[in-house]
C-alpha cells in the first residue's frame, strides 16, 4: 500500500482513501411541512460485501430554502452547511438544476420525456401519424401558470401522522 501511494504521489496523483462528508448532492424535491425548508431525497448506492453488488438507498435531507425557489418534483443541487441551522436542516439549496418536466440529457443536450428523447417521439409521430389528444410540448405554457388554480406544488405538503420515523418512536416502550 505504501509503495502504491508513493508511486502515485510521484506521478502527481493523490490516493483517496476516505471521501469524507458529502458536500454537494443531487436530489429530487418532495413536499415539506417545515417552514423555509425543502425536503430533498438523494439516491445513494450501498455496497454489499457479501453479494458484491450495489443496492439503492434513499436519504432524506431538509434543506434551507427561505425563498421557496424549489417546488415538488424539481431536481436540485444541495450543499452541506458549515453549521446546522436546526436539528433537521443540515444543507442549503444551491440551485434548481431541472424544473419538473424539463429534463435535459447532459451529454446530448436533448430534452427528454420519461425515458425517451422528445425528438424521437416527434419522428414516430411523423411516421405513424400524431394522436390528436397527444400533449404538445411546443404549445404548452411554462410550469406554474396554474398556480393557485390546479397546481398546488407551491403549498406545503401534508404530513402523514400515521407514519413514524425512528425519532418519533424513540420515546415509546415496546
Amino acid at each position: 500500500m505504501a509503495s502504491t501511494a508513493t508511486s502515485l504521489a510521484s506521478a502527481g496523483l493523490k490516493l483517496v482513501t476516505n471521501t469524507g462528508p458529502k458536500k454537494l448532492l443531487l436530489g429530487k424535491c418532495y413536499p415539506c411541512y417545515v417552514p423555509k425548508a425543502t425536503r430533498v431525497y438523494v439516491k445513494m448506492m450501498d455496497w454489499d460485501d457479501w453479494l458484491k453488488m450495489y443496492f439503492v438507498r434513499f436519504d432524506s435531507y431538509f434543506t434551507h430554502d427561505p425563498d421557496k425557489i424549489a417546488k415538488t418534483g424539481d431536481i436540485v443541487l444541495i450543499e452541506q452547511l458549515p453549521k446546522r441551522l436546526t436539528r433537521d436542516i443540515t444543507h442549503q439549496l444551491t440551485k434548481v438544476i431541472y424544473p419538473m418536466g424539463d429534463i435535459v440529457d447532459p451529454i446530448s443536450g436533448k430534452k427528454c420525456m420519461g425515458g425517451q428523447f422528445r425528438d424521437v417521439e416527434e419522428v414516430k409521430d411523423r411516421l405513424w401519424g400524431k394522436n390528436e389528444n397527444a400533449f404538445d410540448y411546443e404549445k404548452a405554457p411554462p410550469r406554474g401558470w396554474q398556480e393557485g388554480k390546479k397546481d398546488w406544488t407551491h403549498r406545503p405538503g401534508q404530513r402523514k401522522f400515521h407514519e413514524f420515523d425512528d425519532r418519533d418512536t424513540s420515546h415509546m416502550a415496546y
